[in-house]
C-alpha cells in the first residue's frame, strides 16, 4: 500500500521530468517567417506565441500534441518528438479565400450609376439564390463511364453512344488513370508544402527522391495516405517514419545493381 501512494505521489514529478523544451519556426508556404501564431499544447494547456522572426519554444513530453493557430491559415498540429531536436520549419497554409467576380461596365459619368455598375457580382450566391441549391462542393470532374451505366440503359432499349465509345475506345479507363495519378501528386504535395526537406534528408533521402519516398510510403503503408486525406500531419509523419528503414534498404540494393 505504501508503494502505490509513493509512486501516485511521484507520478506527477516524472511527468514533469519527461518534459523537454520544444523549438521550431512557423512560416507561410513563401517561406516568409509568421509572428504571432498561436501555439498550444492541448496535452498541458500551455500556450505561447511566434516571436517576429517566426521562432518559438514550449515545454512538452514527446507524445504531446502541438498545435498552430493563426487567423487566415490552416489550423495544423504534430506531436512534440517530431520537433525535438529538429530545428524544423513549420509551414502554414492559407485558407483558400474565393475571389468574386467584377463585371465592369462602361463609364457613363454618372457617379451613383458607375458605381452600382462596378459592385462586386457573386455569380455563384445568384445562381444559389434562383435554384434554391449550394454551389457543388468538391472537384468538378467528368465521370467516366462504366459497364453498367452502358449496358443496363442498353437492355431498356436506351443506347448511350458516347458513353458506349468510351468503353471501347478505352477513353474511360485513361480518364481513370489520369484521375487516380491527378490525386497522387496532389496528396504528394499536400506533404511536401508542410514537411521541409531536411525532415527527409537527415534520414538519408536524397532530396531528388523525397516524392519517391512519399509516394513509397502511400504503398507501404496506405494508412498514410489516409491520414492524408484526413489532413493529420501528426498521423502521416508516424507512418512515414516506419517506411525509412525499407526504403533505404531498397535504395541501397538497388544502387549496388
Amino acid at each position: 500500500m505504501k508503494i502505490k501512494l509513493l509512486l501516485f505521489l511521484l507520478f506527477p514529478f516524472l511527468n514533469i521530468f519527461s518534459q523537454e523544451i520544444v523549438k521550431a519556426t512557423i512560416s507561410d508556404e513563401d517561406g516568409v517567417v509568421l509572428p504571432a501564431v498561436t501555439i498550444m499544447n492541448i496535452s498541458s494547456d500551455k500556450k505561447t506565441y511566434t516571436a517576429s522572426d517566426g521562432t518559438f519554444s514550449i515545454e512538452a513530453a514527446p507524445e504531446d500534441e502541438i498545435r498552430f493557430v493563426r487567423a487566415g491559415f490552416e489550423r495544423s498540429s504534430i506531436q512534440a518528438k517530431y520537433l525535438i531536436n529538429k530545428n524544423l520549419n513549420i509551414k502554414l497554409i492559407r485558407v483558400a479565400q474565393p475571389i468574386e467576380e467584377v463585371e465592369v461596365a462602361k463609364i457613363t459619368g454618372d457617379i451613383a450609376k458607375d458605381s452600382r455598375a462596378v459592385a462586386k457580382i457573386d455569380k455563384g450566391k445568384i445562381v444559389e439564390d434562383a435554384v434554391g441549391l449550394p454551389e457543388p462542393k468538391g472537384k468538378m470532374r467528368e465521370e467516366p463511364a462504366n459497364v453498367k451505366q452502358v449496358l443496363f440503359p442498353i437492355l431498356l432499349g436506351n443506347l448511350n453512344i458516347q458513353g458506349l465509345y468510351d468503353l471501347i475506345s478505352g477513353d474511360a479507363r485513361r480518364m481513370k488513370r489520369q484521375y487516380r495519378y491527378d490525386d497522387l501528386q496532389e496528396d504528394i504535395a499536400w506533404v511536401r508544402e508542410r514537411v521541409e526537406d531536411d525532415y527527409f534528408t537527415k534520414e538519408g533521402i536524397p532530396r531528388e527522391r523525397i516524392s519517391e519516398f512519399i509516394e513509397f510510403s502511400f504503398l507501404d503503408k496506405p494508412q498514410t495516405r489516409t491520414f492524408v486525406r484526413a489532413k493529420n500531419l501528426t498521423g502521416t509523419l508516424s507512418r512515414m517514419d516506419e517506411c525509412f528503414p525499407v526504403f533505404l534498404k531498397r535504395l541501397k540494393e538497388s544502387n549496388k545493381k
